[in-house]
Order: structure tokens, then C-alpha cells, then sequence
């Protein structure tokens, strides 16, 4: 087995993190994170894809991603109407 292949991070945390900290409230870096969730799942679906797994297996991820993009989406409309 290659272990480096198998340590491999699918996504990088860092920028996330970075952002998470440079925030100015709690809420903005509940946004942050809510926000990169759905890219962070979508990286895992791409890893677990890339290394056999099936998008039958790997569809409940996959449903998860979507409906947390759906309420991120919802959650920045609600927060930042547009303006009149």
C-alpha cells in the first residue's frame, strides 16, 4: 500500500481556517465556515471517487453537500438582502 496516498488531505482546511480566524464576529466565521463546507465534502466525494469508491456509494455525501450549499446559499440571502 501507498501510506502516502492514504495520509493524503482531500481538501485543504487552511484557507477555511484562515478566514475562520481573520473574522471579525463569531457570525462571520460561522458564515465562513458554513460556506466552504459544501466544497470540502465535494473534495472528499472526489478523493473517495478517485480511489474506487462508487457515486451510488456515495450519494447520501453527495445529497448532504447540495442541501448544505441550498441553506449556505439561503443563510448569505437572508443575511445580505438586496438593496431596493
Amino acid at each position: 500500500m501507498n501510506n502516502e496516498k492514504e495520509n493524503k488531505m482531500p481538501a485543504d482546511l487552511q484557507p477555511i481556517i484562515d478566514d475562520m480566524t481573520e473574522a471579525d464576529t463569531v457570525m462571520d466565521a460561522a458564515i465562513i465556515f458554513i460556506q466552504g463546507v459544501p466544497s470540502l465534502i465535494q473534495a472528499a466525494v472526489d478523493a473517495a471517487l478517485a480511489n474506487g469508491a462508487t457515486a451510488e456509494q456515495l450519494q447520501p455525501v453527495s445529497d448532504l453537500a447540495a442541501v448544505t450549499k441550498a441553506k449556505a446559499d439561503a443563510l448569505q440571502a437572508a443575511l445580505n438582502p438586496p438593496l431596493p
